[in-house]
């Protein structure tokens, strides 16, 4: 084996890695076997696609350039159920049209990370090819594999439970029609986010039990914010997508908090991890988080453009703070309450550090709301869809009830 393929394959057990089944070793192992593996990515087009999926699609891409078979699968049967993982309350279900209406161009922006014509093309399939032709029997034969208990052991299902929230019986299908998928394609193995652990582990499971295959399970690290826990998504609504115009996809990495910003060099970037050490040496000694965070922003946007695009995007919005113009992006921030003191609502917006630096920045002029300057600090915020909240040069949010 070459060096270089031997540097490559420790990359790919390591970066932005959470957990690897069985066993790290198990898949090394795999790797340096000279066999062809085949691996595959499922994604239910329940909306747009987006930087979330953009980290493992990274990962495939590792997997395609040392060799090996990629499948890109698209979950048009599963997006009809519904993925409950993390949800309280039942999805809304989709129909086939929508699906594959949301699918439409998934191909062709997963195009700019997975190549789909060479030597080494990679597969783009749909999973009602076989899911769809199912009988009854199929799907009573396919759950007798798993017992309600194995199902409950979901963090989701537990709460729903003690908040007496209902669970409906087509969401304990939702794992088994997911884990059929390794057995329908008969692969090696599946990557996925670490929230997709318990699916994975159901279709290594199946493979297991029904071809005596071991299938190996990469779960990828989450870009969310690790001060809240909550992931980058379509879900929460302040997901990038891989659609976005490059100013657009710049404005959005400068709006996420500082927190994230290693998380991102880890997770979207080619910087080393060298480099990742030295930023984090730079932050702990004092230098400006914001210039940190607009390298991250031109590598982001130049691994899906190129570098001189991202390059006139970072001069476009350092333009726009210079010239004192609002940015083209401003994350939009849901909010319960449609009555507020304006002290809570900086302070719940995550744009003050306290309530009393909130109260200090009012005092200084330095919070506005659609542009009129707010400075009494017993101001009671009458709030609706649209208001755009400013504090300080830098800091937006839009609000949405």
């Amino acid at each position: 084996m070459k060096k270089s393929d031997e540097e490559k394959i420790q990359y790919l057990l390591k970066r932005g890695v959470a957990n690897i089944y069985p066993t790290p070793k198990f898949l090394e192992n795999q790797l340096k076997s000279g066999k062809k593996l085949t691996i595959y990515m499922g994604i239910d087009p329940t909306g747009e696609i987006h930087l979330g999926h953009a980290v493992s699609l990274f990962k495939m891409k590792q997997f395609q350039d040392l060799g090996h078979k990629i499948i890109i699968l698209m979950g048009d049967f599963t997006a009809q159920i519904g993925d409950p993982t993390d949800k309280s309350a039942a999805r809304v279900r989709l129909t086939h049209e929508k699906v594959l209406e949301n699918a439409k161009n998934y191909k062709k922006l997963i195009s700019k990370i997975i190549n789909f014509n060479g030597d080494n093309a990679a597969e783009f399939k749909y999973n009602s090819k076989w899911l769809g032709k199912m009988s009854f029997e199929d799907v009573v034969e396919l759950a007798s594999h798993f017992t309600v208990q194995r199902m409950m052991e979901r963090d989701m299902f537990e709460k729903r439970l003690k908040e007496q929230k209902p669970i409906y019986l087509h969401e304990f299908l939702y794992p088994l029609m997911q884990g059929y998928d390794s057995v329908a394609m008969d692969v090696d193995g599946e990557v996925g986010g670490n929230d997709q652990t318990f699916n994975m582990l159901t279709g290594r499971d199946l493979l297991k039990s029904l071809k005596n295959k071991e299938k190996f399970v990469l779960t990828m690290k989450l870009l969310e914010d690790p001060s809240t826990g909550k992931k980058m998504s379509k879900t929460e609504g302040n997901a990038i997508e891989l659609k976005n115009s490059p100013e657009e996809m710049f404005g959005k990495v400068m709006s996420w908090p500082d927190e994230m910003i290693l998380i991102g060099f880890e997770l979207l970037t080619s910087i080393t991890d060298d480099g990742i050490k030295m930023f984090a040496e730079a932050l702990k000694k004092g230098e400006n988080p914001r210039n940190i965070k607009f390298k991250l922003a031109e590598e982001v946007v130049s691994r899906f453009f190129d570098y001189r695009v991202a390059e006139k995007s970072g001069e476009k919005f350092n333009l726009q703070f210079k010239e004192g113009r609002k940015p083209q992006y401003i994350p939009e921030i849901k909010v319960s309450k449609k009555m507020i003191s304006i002290v809570d609502l900086v302070f719940e917006l995550k744009m003050s550090s306290s309530k009393g630096e909130a109260r200090r920045l009012i005092e200084q002029g330095g919070v506005k709301i659609d542009d009129a300057k707010i400075t009494d600090r017993e101001a009671i915020i009458g709030v609706y869809d649209g208001m755009i909240v400013q504090v300080g040069k830098l800091k937006y949010a839009k609000l949405k009830i």
